[in-house]
């Protein structure tokens, strides 16, 4: 099964909704010209870490800046994947929803690990379930930044067969060497493609990284960015994850009933 993605490496507006809506927009249909299945946009690309103001920005699920890049989906006939900022019972949530081509939510993910360094726990509530999400592609996971420091939440979508992983994120410069390892590392252990998103440009002045990249299942990069605004896009055949998982049988060989053990001393 092979899938052609685009990486929107934005360079974003901060708390500047339109123009932020705009440039996607721009992006998104030269996507479409290219002929991709699927656009990843980086994490909160419309508003950027405003979260004080968080309500400034949020809307429920199928309203505001949700409703708007469904109908993108849906005009451009494309599968759209970001992150918004999501008004739910009162609450808010830093929100992953991929969309398909008719501008139906494929899956809808809120991000579970609050990133401490700013301020998450304190204006975002926390999601509480991973979400594989349906696709034509097959069984494709959804992630957001923070998310890629905790290995144990990928495991359940290679166990579940997920052969793609999808990862939005706002990552900074100075930690970029920890962002292109850790989606190699997760690649390798998962046995699964990883393509990931980031912003360029500053935030609140914080210079942001870059390098969004597409990993194959044995953590060699298919495409990838530097530090500046740019489309990526590459083909990759998921038959390849398969390939992998039957070479080297990592799946087969796990021993979850130790794993679950208390560890002991000496």
């Amino acid at each position: 099964m092979k899938i052609t993605i685009s990486l929107a490496q934005l360079e974003f507006q901060f708390s500047d909704i339109e123009a932020n809506f705009h440039h996607v927009e721009k992006r998104i249909a030269e996507t479409a010209s290219l002929g991709s299945d699927l656009i990843l946009i980086p994490e909160l690309w419309n508003s950027g870490y405003d979260l004080k103001n968080w309500a400034k920005y949020a809307s429920p699920l199928g309203e505001g800046s949700f409703r708007r890049i469904s109908s993108l989906a849906r005009k451009y006939h494309v599968s759209i994947g970001c992150s918004m900022i999501e008004e739910k019972d009162g609450h808010a949530y830093n929100t992953f929803v991929l969309y398909g081509v008719e501008g139906e939510a494929w899956g809808v993910y809120r991000k579970i690990h609050r990133f401490r360094l700013l301020q998450e726990e304190k204006w975002l509530e926390a999601g509480d379930r991973l979400v594989l999400a349906q696709t034509p592609w097959g069984k494709v996971g959804l992630s957001i930044c923070y998310d890629l420091r905790f290995p144990e939440m990928f495991r359940p979508y290679f166990i579940a067969g997920a052969n793609l992983i999808l990862v939005v994120a706002e990552w900074p410069e100075r930690r970029i060497g920890h962002w292109t390892k850790l989606l190699q590392a997760r690649a390798i252990e998962n046995q699964a493609f990883f393509a990931g998103v980031n912003k360029v440009g500053f935030s609140q002045g914080v210079k942001l990284g870059g390098y969004s990249t597409i990993v194959d299942p044995w953590g060699v990069p298919i495409v990838e960015g530097n530090d500046e605004e740019a489309l990526l896009t590459a083909q990759i055949d998921l038959c390849e994850s398969d390939k992998a998982r039957r070479y080297i049988p990592v799946l087969r060989d796990r021993q979850p009933d130790i794993y679950t053990n208390r560890v002991e001393d000496g």
